[in-house]
């Protein structure tokens, strides 16, 4: 089924695998609070059972068949590499939405598993439900992008190193100063048992822990703020922060296919809780909406693909796959103008921005040519 946003054909999934009456599907639709989420329970499994096998046939390599560990590594992080995308917005779903109706300790046991795994932090639901939501990608949010210059890789190092060796500690005083203190003790305990699993596995067999656990740990971190960075790289400081002025979607991508349109980041903050089946039609409904508060949608590329092309320069790319909802022709280089306005740190808002919604007045600043150049941030 496809659907249509102005001019854009979607062709995005907006329907949950179907698997028939087996014993599986039965036991879900008992135990699911959404019988449509019976293909993360799938999913779940599956990795589980192959990142067991994968790991054991990691240390056969390493112990028993003396393969070179770069070869053995290099062979065990890819096939990690493949498995973790679908994993991590699994989880991202079952975070914002009920997922075991019961036994309600499956929720808590199922990403402690995945975690185990793949390396996938175990404070993840803390710091994206606790902090990140709360906040907005604004200036207490510890994973805000404004402070940085958004098309340079020297400040996304400041940033991602910031996140991996203060993140812990930012984190928890953040929750302790908002009264969230249950958050807080769950996500230092959580933290705290992968840390000394990560430790443990390196100190008993320093090669194996390594490739399966210390490597995995920080590259997925890696992935998950680089995934953020580009997810709130544009930012429009001439709107007031309502969703579609500090985030982007991305449609019709492969990431999409696989991940559950976790591209339709615009969407997802404007209600956290939607389905992602229904993320396509939430959009084609909405695209009024996005022309008139100049929201930037890029079609054909992830998260992941725009921060690279930020860092590497790459504004004609960027431009190539910018969509024009408006129907409005303008040219790469308009485009890129308009992308590389929205990068600069931000410092402060537009004060029509900043005023009551009864006392704005609708102003160019607020449409898609807005020349968004803030006041280099608050935060």
């Amino acid at each position: 089924m496809t659907l249509q946003a102005g001019s854009l054909v979607l062709t995005d999934p907006v329907a949950a695998p179907t698997y028939g009456d087996g014993p599986l599907s039965r036991w879900c639709r008992r135990h699911l609070a959404e019988a449509r989420d019976e293909v993360f329970v799938r999913l779940a499994l599956s990795t589980a059972a192959r990142m067991a096998i994968l790991m054991g046939a990691l240390w056969a390599a390493l112990h028993v068949w003396h393969v070179p560990a770069l070869l053995a590594g290099a062979l065990y992080l890819a096939l990690w590499g493949w498995h973790v995308p679908p994993v991590v917005l699994m989880l991202h779903n079952t975070m914002h939405r009920a997922f075991f109706r019961s036994p309600r300790w499956l929720n808590r046991v199922h990403s402690h598993v995945m975690s185990l795994f793949l390396g996938i932090p175990a404070a993840y639901p803390d710091h994206h439900i606790g902090m990140h939501h709360a906040e907005d990608n604004m200036g207490e949010d510890l994973s805000s992008t404004l402070r940085y210059r958004r098309d340079s890789f020297a400040h996304f190092l400041v940033y991602f190193f910031r996140f991996l060796l203060l993140g812990h500690v930012e984190l928890s005083l953040y929750l302790w100063r908002h009264g969230r203190t249950r958050m807080m003790r769950r996500m230092l305990v959580g933290e705290v048992g992968q840390i000394v699993v990560v430790a443990g596995a390196c100190w008993l067999a320093p090669t194996f822990g390594v490739i399966a656990f210390l490597l995995p740990t920080l590259i997925i971190r890696f992935m998950m703020m680089t995934g953020n960075w580009g997810q709130h790289a544009f930012i429009n400081t001439g709107r007031r922060n309502d969703g579609l002025s500090n985030s982007i979607t991305c449609v019709n991508s492969a990431y999409n296919q696989r991940c559950f349109n976790d591209g339709y980041h615009i969407g997802h903050h404007l209600k956290a809780s939607r389905h992602w089946t229904e993320m396509p039609r939430d959009f084609a409904d909405s695209v009024e909406a996005y022309v008139a508060a100049g929201a930037i949608v890029f079609e054909g590329v992830d998260f992941f693909a725009v921060s690279v092309l930020l860092w590497t320069g790459q504004w004609r790319a960027l431009a190539r796959h910018y969509v024009r909802l408006d129907g409005v022709e303008r040219s790469d280089e308009e485009v890129a103008a308009l992308l590389k306005a929205r990068v600069a740190p931000v410092r402060a808002w537009a004060a029509e921005a900043l005023a009551p919604a009864s006392c704005r007045t609708p102003s160019a600043a607020s449409g898609p040519h807005a020349a968004t150049q803030a006041p280099p941030a608050r935060g």
